[in-house]
């Protein structure tokens, strides 16, 4: 599989994550195209929820949503114990779903200001140019 073929089913998957994470009243879902700044992953998703039982319920559904469309399920989730930061590793894509306080505090958006943070559609279009 060549890079652009990888960074696409990457944009794919994160778009089918933001668009379940809108599906569950998820705040502020924010993808963030972070593969030129690392390789840990293509996309980070990046999602509030109101409460820590809220934060649990998007994890829920993004993992559902990602088995019922694509057949994947994550490589790893952590923090399920507290539900103030639920990590879903995806391997390309990577889920930062928070509370409003736990988003605040770690400032994912900030640390990587250097990613883009552009809707994964025009990622899409822009690779196929």
């Amino acid at each position: 599989m060549t890079d652009n073929e990888q960074v696409k089913k990457a944009a794919e998957l994160a778009e089918i994550i933001k668009i379940a994470l809108e599906d569950k009243k998820g705040i502020d879902p924010t993808l963030l195209e972070v593969g030129k700044q690392t390789i840990l992953a293509d996309f980070f998703v990046v999602c509030t929820g109101t409460s820590n039982t809220h934060v649990k319920a998007l994890a829920d559904e993004v993992e559902f949503k990602t088995n019922e469309a694509l057949g994947i399920k994550p490589n790893h989730i952590e923090g399920f114990s507290d539900n103030t930061w639920t990590l879903m590793d995806y391997g390309s894509v990577i889920v930062h779903i928070f509370t409003r306080e736990g988003r605040e505090f770690y400032k994912l958006e900030k640390l990587w200001k250097d990613a883009s943070a552009e809707k994964v559609k025009e990622i899409e279009n822009s690779k196929d140019e």
